[in-house]
């Protein structure tokens, strides 16, 4: 196999509010941090053992701006995405590092009484849509009614 892959799928509570930053040109990038849990016995003790990660998430454009509207802290989450890590100098010009998650798709998982009315699936490469059109399009059926054909 020659290829390589960079894929994340984490469910998680929401650790803050979505901090939003806007561009000139209308683009934005929202951020926030994700905790998920892994909770094991301790075999030698019998002591139950609870341990958190934090994922810092970043979300782009309409994904970012739909998850500022209908996410709220403590909120579950499902993130899909790549791991990318970014490289700057701190204020004594020493190298530091960060690890995110570039968000690629997400699904809310908090029940809406929960969470305060947002919609149960959102793609972040799908635009959702305001309203449902009133009637289904049906298409009519082109020549014979009853055709046997199963395609």
């Amino acid at each position: 196999m020659s290829g390589t892959l960079n894929k994340v799928m984490l469910i998680g509570h929401t650790g803050d509010e979505i901090k939003m930053h806007y561009f000139e040109g209308g683009g934005c990038i929202g951020r926030f941090p994700l905790a998920t849990n892994e909770t094991y016995t301790n075999r030698t003790t019998g002591e139950r053992v609870s341990n958190t990660e934090w994922h810092n998430i970043v979300m782009r454009n309409k994904a970012a701006e739909i998850c500022e509207k209908y996410l709220k802290k403590g909120d579950k989450i499902y993130i899909e995405g790549r791991l990318k890590t970014r490289k700057w100098q701190d204020d004594q010009g020493r190298d530091r590092y960060s690890t995110e998650v570039q968000c690629t798709d997400f699904t809310f998982l908090t029940p809406k009484t929960e969470s305060g009315g947002m919609p149960e699936q959102t793609a972040a490469n799908q635009p959702v849509q305001q309203s449902a059109p009133s009637q289904p399009q049906v298409e009519e059926p082109i020549g014979k009614e009853d055709d046997d054909l199963p395609f």
